[in-house]
């Protein structure tokens, strides 16, 4: 008899590692969320960036949000290091070249605006960025998700990540949800919202 699947969107907090194992003494998912045994993270985010990350213990959810052929959206909220210029978010937008394990690799065209930096949510942690430059902040959407790909195309047209929030994935947002806490869906909503494939 086949387990229940169960679906949850939670927002991860600044400073805690992707997994529900201990590593390095890194403060882990277990830490912040209770959810069965069986769930687990669709997808990753560095222990530095904060959002929405979907768990599930559905199987066929990964095989469709991380195979690139499908090109699911992904949007994030990002703070710069220094105030972004017309330029860069031109190259942004067209794409730049990335390395990814270890070779160079050009990104698909993105959707990018400038936004206010007092439009983020607020972030108990200390941020560090050079003082004189300031900060900015971009609305990013992409179609694809390499390993770090939004701080490596940033910091690729000279505007490092100070801080980096994912804030929706299709249709999934995190809307008021607050750091740290989860939220359980059904299947048809968890399914419809992403533009997922039944089967």
């Amino acid at each position: 008899m086949s387990k229940a699947k169960k679906y949850y969107i939670f927002h991860k907090p600044y400073g805690v590692f992707c997994a529900f194992t201990n590593e390095h003494g890194k403060k882990d998912l277990s830490r912040v969320i209770d959810v069965p045994r069986d769930v687990y993270p669709v997808g990753r985010l560095d222990e530095n960036s904060e959002g929405l990350l979907l768990l599930t213990n559905d199987k066929a959810v990964n095989h469709q949000l991380l195979n690139p052929q499908f090109q699911h959206k992904r949007s994030y909220l990002v703070q710069l290091e220094g105030q972004i210029d017309k330029t860069a978010l031109k190259q942004l937008e067209k794409g730049v070249v990335i390395s990814i394990s270890g070779k160079p690799y050009t990104t698909l065209p993105c959707k990018i605006t400038k936004t206010n930096v007092k439009k983020l949510p607020p972030c108990k942690q200390r941020i560090d960025f050079e003082k004189s430059k300031g900060t900015s902040a971009v609305k990013l959407t992409l179609h694809e998700g390499k390993n770090r790909q939004v701080r490596k195309m940033c910091a690729a047209v000279g505007f490092p990540v100070v801080r980096l929030i994912r804030t929706k994935i299709e249709q999934l947002h995190l809307a008021d949800l607050p750091a740290g806490d989860s939220k359980k869906l059904s299947r048809p909503v968890f399914y419809r919202s992403l533009n997922l494939t039944t089967v």
